[in-house]
């Protein structure tokens, strides 16, 4: 019974881990989906926040949700609102793990789900808004509206997924935002070439007799 347990606290930290990646996408549909999992015993939210699950809270976060959804397809707010996401994102990745974690102590717990979800919640959006700005310098802003309607598809698929198939996913979950850090990382450390320090600027050795 101890190892039934034990797998299915995994399992709920893993569906945590892709909540989180699905808030990095859309911030409130995930938490909308973890209260709904939560009210339908989908998945096993912690006493403290039962909160979650409450018919008013659930109609707060969802017409959020469609705020949110529609408020990415509107001209330079979707810029304007990566900004603002960024940080809502990663507290609310840290929410959704932490009221998915076996019981433990509140630093172990809010540190642990600060790292895992709202680590992982971070990078996901980290690269959303790199995905948008691409698509705002190369396009005017006209393929927005593409990449806002992959951002809540892929939010949505994730909810399912991290419900029905939380440890599979999730390992996928994990390995792409070690890709993604990998990457970041890489372009950080690349050298930049300095003005004139190209082959064709160099210094020329001065023509013989």
């Amino acid at each position: 019974m101890e190892a039934v347990s034990d797998i299915s606290a995994f399992s709920a930290v893993m569906a945590g881990i892709c909540l989180s990646a699905a808030a990095g996408l859309r911030v409130f549909i995930p938490i909308l989906a973890l209260g709904l999992a939560g009210r339908f015993e989908l998945l096993p939210i912690s006493e403290q926040f039962m909160w979650m699950t409450s018919t008013p809270v659930l109609t707060i976060v969802g017409l959020a949700a469609l705020m949110e959804v529609g408020s990415y397809y509107v001209p330079l707010v979707d810029n304007l609102l990566d900004l603002l996401a960024t940080p809502a994102a990663m507290a609310g990745g840290t929410v959704i793990v932490s009221s998915l974690l076996p019981e433990m102590n509140a630093a172990a717990q809010w540190g642990t789900a600060a790292v895992l979800g709202g680590g992982t919640a971070g990078v996901v959006q980290g690269s959303t808004v790199l995905a948008r700005g691409l698509s705002t310098t190369s396009t005017g802003g006209l393929g927005n509206s593409a990449v806002s309607t992959g951002e809540t598809g892929g939010s949505l698929l994730a909810v399912v997924l991290a419900i029905f198939v939380p440890i599979i996913f999730g390992l996928i979950v994990i390995a792409l935002v070690v890709w993604l850090l990998a990457v970041a990382i890489r372009q950080f450390r690349k050298p930049r070439q300095q003005p004139g320090s190209g082959p064709d600027h160099g210094e020329h050795s001065p023509p013989g007799p």
